[in-house]
């Protein structure tokens, strides 16, 4: 068992943070912009917003675990002294993900 929450400890702590972070914002920013504009258009709004960012962060996720290893190796041969990796590019969209999640949560919120 501990096995399994060494490995889901992090990833969770990635997703969560971005998640949370993403339901702050979308809340702000439905706020905000219902100010200016009606609340229910700021709402819709946030809420694209953040499938928009939870779509790209997913196929962005898929895409490096698919062709990480591959681009990996070819800035090896190429020599490119990139420090790009497939672990961090599946971090990043992971949170990208979970930051638009957190956008269609938050934005409905207030």
């Amino acid at each position: 068992m501990s096995a399994l929450r060494a490995w889901a400890e992090p990833r969770a702590r990635i997703l969560g943070t971005a998640l949370l972070a993403g339901i702050v914002v979308g809340a702000v920013a439905a706020v905000s912009y219902g100010v200016l504009t009606e609340p229910r258009r700021a709402r819709t709004v946030v809420f694209a917003v953040g499938a928009l960012l939870l779509g790209f962060g997913t196929l962005g996720w898929s895409g490096s675990a698919m062709a990480g290893r591959g681009i990996e190796n070819m800035q090896r041969y190429l020599e490119t002294g990139s420090d790009w990796t497939e672990r961090d590019s599946r971090r990043a969209m992971t949170r990208v993900a979970g930051f638009g999640l957190g956008l269609m949560v938050g934005a409905p919120l207030l």
